[in-house]
């Protein structure tokens, strides 16, 4: 068996090709902020990748760079101002943040309206209420790219691998809702289990977010299934996802080691930030 590739790269640029669209057939003028603290390469580097992100498909890039040694009250300081700015709708403060800073209270002080990760405690009980709100940008993807490429999700069961905050409990949330592309069978699984494979084998859909590269096998998947690699380890300058390359023998659809759920985090912010453009005006 061949799985088909659920290729995250090319729907994610279908998916800035129709924002670009929506973004001039409604009159958006929809802007994205990013706060960014200290010299860390991996975040400058995520944070431009974003700032070309928005100006492929028309939206503005409001970006402030601060020093690593910021105070806590300078930094809300700047949080307030993103808050109160009416060009800025959607806004994310870049993690990791210096240690002197508490990235607790950083992500409680932004307004939930302008969230474009999805992650505020606000946004979360949102989703736990079944209430419309942003939703995190990596389950949306997931959930986006499963309706596109046809897996039929609805009363099937999705076994998840990780119970992290930007990927494991909202995906099992997301899954479980009484919508399309959602209404299924959820179980979560994580790390701590004896035996994983136990689960994943009776899983339609194995979303794996634990982080642990190769930690889904062959051996673990039903024929057939749909297996979604969803957490990634970075070794020097490799990327390694929690499915093994050799899943793609056995599933009927997989997600490749590059270009499969990371396109899709990144266009699910600019679809956030254009979702929030849109609800501010109205």
């Amino acid at each position: 068996m061949t799985a088909v590739l659920l290729d995250g790269q090319a729907l994610a640029e279908q998916i800035k090709d129709d924002l670009r669209i929506r973004i001039a057939q409604e009159g958006l003028q929809p802007g994205l902020g990013t706060i960014l603290v200290g010299d860390d390469p991996a975040s400058h580097s995520y944070v431009g990748a974003k700032i070309r992100d928005c100006g492929e498909v028309g939206i503005a890039s409001i970006h402030e760079e601060l020093p690593a040694d910021i105070t806590q009250a300078e930094l809300d300081a700047v949080i307030e101002r993103f808050n109160n700015d009416p060009a800025v709708h959607a806004y994310i403060v870049q993690l990791p943040l210096p240690r002197q800073l508490d990235e607790e209270a950083a992500l409680l002080a932004i307004d939930p309206d302008k969230d474009a990760d999805g992650l505020h405690p606000v946004n979360l009980g949102r989703l736990v209420m079944g209430v419309d709100g942003p939703l995190p940008c990596t389950p949306r993807g997931i959930q986006v790219m499963l309706e596109h490429y046809g897996v039929p999700v609805e009363g099937r069961h999705v076994v998840v691998v990780g119970r992290g905050l930007t990927i494991g409990r909202p995906m099992a949330l997301l899954m479980a809702l009484k919508r399309p592309v959602a209404n299924a069978a959820v179980t979560v699984v994580h790390t701590g289990v004896a035996d994983l494979g136990a689960y994943t084998r009776e899983a339609d859909i194995v979303i794996a977010a634990a982080g642990v590269p190769g930690l889904v096998t062959p051996d673990m998947v039903k024929p057939g299934a749909a297996v979604v690699g969803g957490g990634i380890t970075r070794e020097g300058r490799k990327i390694l996802s929690d499915v093994d390359e050799s899943v793609g023998e056995v599933a009927g659809w997989v997600t490749p080691r590059l270009g499969g759920v990371g396109p899709m985090t990144r266009a699910m912010l600019l679809a956030n930030t254009v979702d929030a453009a849109a609800a501010a005006t109205g």
